[in-house]
């Protein structure tokens, strides 16, 4: 049904010996849609991975893929999924296009279609002129597209790509980002990563785990808004700053200096200003300062990267579990 979502995640945990690597997460990813999966090392990412592609049994908790139960109907639902792991696990003896063809007669697509489907999969992840090569004597970045060509063969509704850029220069990490991006609209991808500009330009929206559990989720915009919950601007001004604040105040209430440099030698700050309003207040901003006598010679905002996101949505998770296990 076109209304089912590509991948839905209700209540999975996954304990080893007691101890949850995977607690209690939930989550829905639409089809067609590009999902950035992120978390320190040790989050749980793999491990929700390797449930999502049947490679793992849950200890408790739902996963559907396409309407499907991975627990119920892993084979299935293997059938729907293109997986390629953190470390691929390529035969090193094999030439690139023996290899796709073993992968896709096991994958059961009939050998008239093969054939033709190699040679698209070869031109979308430009690997043509090496297709008679031996995998093994590939560099890196060669090797990983011919995970990602293995990946999308068979053409499954889901791709889960775990790490796909690492290890790769940045030429290579551009290719990679194309190829995915080429793929919103027609498969649902799942990409773990620590490469996070990349994760930011390539995904529609982000999910990020801590401890085994969902911090954040939401589209790149919306988490600077719910994560940081303000703007910055950046100032260089001259002027008499303890009349500053009530000035700022008329142009925004929520607006404050919130750091500030000494004098240079040309008599002008440095100056932070943070706000609680997300649009722009650039131009009143400059408006307000030039009639109130002060001379600016910069003035930006700054915009938070989704590292900052990151790193303040994990931050809090650790607080927040810090205060629980004070209060037990």
């Amino acid at each position: 049904m076109p209304d089912t979502p590509a991948i839905a995640v209700t209540h999975l945990v996954k304990s080893y010996a007691g101890v949850a690597a995977v607690s209690d997460i939930s989550f829905t990813v639409a089809r067609g849609e590009i999902l950035g999966f992120l978390g320190p090392n040790g989050a749980g990412k793999s491990t929700t991975m390797r449930i999502l592609t049947g490679y793992l049994p849950a200890t408790s908790g739902n996963v559907n893929i396409c309407g499907i139960s991975v627990a119920s109907h892993p084979d299935e639902v293997k059938r729907r999924i293109g997986y390629m792991p953190e470390n691929n696990p390529l035969p090193e003896d094999m030439r690139v296009s023996e290899y796709l063809y073993f992968r896709g007669r096991l994958k059961e697509i009939q050998r008239r279609k093969l054939g033709p489907r190699i040679d698209e999969v070869l031109e979308l992840c430009d690997l043509k002129r090496v297709r008679h090569k031996i995998i093994g004597k590939l560099s890196k970045g060669f090797r990983q597209r011919v995970g990602i060509a293995e990946s999308i063969l068979a053409e499954p509704p889901v791709i889960i790509m775990d790490e796909p850029t690492i290890g790769l220069d940045p030429h290579q990490i551009l290719i990679v980002r194309d190829l995915i991006a080429s793929l919103r609209g027609r498969m649902t991808v799942i990409i773990s990563s620590h490469i996070l500009p990349e994760i930011e330009m390539t995904c529609d929206r982000v999910l990020i785990i801590n401890q085994g559990r969902v911090v954040a989720q939401g589209t790149p915009t919306d988490l600077r808004r719910e994560i940081l919950g303000h703007s910055t601007y950046q100032l260089e001004l001259a002027g008499d700053l303890a009349a500053l604040p009530p000035l700022l105040a008329t142009v925004e209430p929520t607006l404050r200096l919130t750091a500030q440099s000494e004098t240079d030698a040309a008599g002008f700050h440095s100056l932070t200003l943070t706000t609680e309003r997300a649009d722009e207040l650039g131009e009143p901003l400059l408006r307000t300062l030039t009639a109130g006598g002060y001379r600016l010679r910069s003035l930006s905002r700054a915009h938070p990267t989704l590292e900052d996101v990151f790193l303040a949505a994990t931050r809090r998770s650790w607080d927040v579990k810090s205060e629980d296990i004070r209060k037990s």
